[in-house]
């Protein structure tokens, strides 16, 4: 008895998931090829947009790049603007210095001159008071 009762208890373990399974209804070829057929059609759909959106892509990334070298012309435009102005300033600049340092030689050269006169006279003066004092 307890055989069976134990062959019993694992007929009522094992048996009931077996009995649980449903059986599928059996598919025609028709409605596979039919299937496929729309997996294709989508597959195709997918593909199609995956290519619309590579040439959306593809466009964006054409304007960004146009846009980018509009700014990089524009930025080199002003740097050359920039350096053409630097450059006449320093010019400016250069021409202003070199007249003064004309000038200033020739102030210079005055000066010696007046300094080297102002010294004869003072020697002529100093001759005199002497020769006067003498006499």
């Amino acid at each position: 008895m307890r055989i069976v009762a134990g062959w019993f208890l694992l007929l009522a373990l094992v048996a009931p998931p077996a009995f649980a399974v449903e059986k599928a209804p059996r598919i025609s070829d028709r409605e596979i090829i039919e299937g496929l057929a729309e997996l294709k059609a989508g597959q195709k759909a997918l593909q199609q947009q995956i290519n619309d959106l590579k040439e959306s892509t593809r466009q964006q990334i054409g304007d960004l790049r146009e846009s980018t070298n509009r700014r990089f012309d524009v930025l080199q435009w002003m740097f050359g603007v920039f350096i053409t102005l630097a450059l006449a300033i320093l010019g400016a600049l250069w021409r202003i210095l070199w007249h003064q340092q004309k000038r200033l030689s020739v102030i210079e050269a005055t000066l010696e001159t007046q300094k080297d006169e102002m010294a004869f006279i003072k020697g002529l003066i100093d001759k005199l008071l002497l020769a006067r004092g003498v006499a």
